[in-house]
């Protein structure tokens, strides 16, 4: 089993923690705050864990060991953290949009997620964009793509607003390592909707020869996939004309504790878990084969 901590006290950290506290393969160590009075940091002590405040030197001046550190604060401040654990030897998974570490997405590259030490899962609308268009350019080759995604105002924390520019700039870049498309543009509306809608992620791939039927499979095949890490992800449209490909899909949070709107943040932080257990399995099965 092995030693997580979590830094960031928000509602994604705290979807986060109780995921490491149903895992068999992983507990939760520590979870670190910025300020010691805060809401987050008092719920994370109600669910049990060890919590302390004074962010990122909290973590290192700590005398106990972590395998896996989630960064779950903001895009600025994952550089330093980064800088600050590299050489210590634990994997950090970066949940904010910090273009930085190797791109993971469960549903195209989760194989890969144990070879890494520092992995990036982009953003929440990438990693429910790109198993989509992965798929769809594995058979056609995109010209151009573009991505609009739609999140609740509740869903997003202080920290995501202050990480609009490199949201959007890590999800273009994620789309196009992807995709292989020659341009790609990426836009997120934050809506105060009353009630909250669900997240949701609209695509546009211009690629030639596209036809509808083979189209339509690779998108529903993809949502399937998609649904074993995130069970509320679903296809709302799909439609292919001439040279064009437009697609819908919608999450909706299915967590315990997650509002329905808060799907954004549940397609991340499975993610993040997912990667997290890949390397736990992979230590268990090592240590299997050397004690033969």
């Amino acid at each position: 089993m092995l030693n997580t901590a979590v830094l960031g006290t928000g509602l994604l950290a705290l979807d986060l923690i109780e995921r490491i506290q149903n895992s068999p393969h992983l507990r939760c160590g520590l979870v670190i705050g910025r300020a010691a009075h805060s809401t987050g940091l008092r719920q994370a002590a109600e669910m049990g864990c060890t919590t302390t405040a004074g962010s990122i030197s909290a973590l290192t001046d700590s005398d106990e060991v972590f395998d896996i550190v989630f960064d779950v604060t903001n895009a600025s401040a994952h550089h330093e953290h980064w800088t600050q654990l590299a050489d210590t030897g634990t994997t950090v998974i970066n949940l904010t949009p910090a273009n930085v570490g190797a791109l993971i997405v469960p549903a195209v590259n989760g194989d890969q997620a144990a070879t890494h030490r520092h992995i990036s899962l982009a953003s929440c609308g990438g990693q429910t964009s790109i198993p989509v268009l992965h798929a769809i350019a594995q058979h056609y080759v995109p010209r151009h793509v573009e991505m609009v995604a739609t999140a609740a105002t509740r869903s997003v924390g202080r920290a995501s607003r202050l990480n609009l520019d490199e949201y959007i700039e890590t999800t273009q870049a994620a789309i196009q390592q992807f995709t292989r498309a020659a341009t790609a543009k990426t836009m997120l509306n934050i809506s105060p909707a009353s009630p909250p809608p669900r997240f949701r992620s609209a695509m546009t791939l211009v690629a030639p020869g596209v036809e509808a039927e083979p189209v339509h499979k690779l998108v529903e095949s993809a949502a399937e996939t998609m649904r074993a890490f995130v069970p509320g992800f679903r296809v709302t449209s799909c439609a292919v004309a001439d040279d064009t490909i437009r697609a819908a899909v919608e999450v909706t949070a299915t967590r315990t504790n997650m509002p329905v709107h808060a799907g954004n943040l549940e397609v991340i932080s499975a993610a993040a878990i997912y990667a997290a257990e890949q390397h736990a399995l992979t230590q268990t099965r090592v240590a299997k084969e050397n004690a033969r």
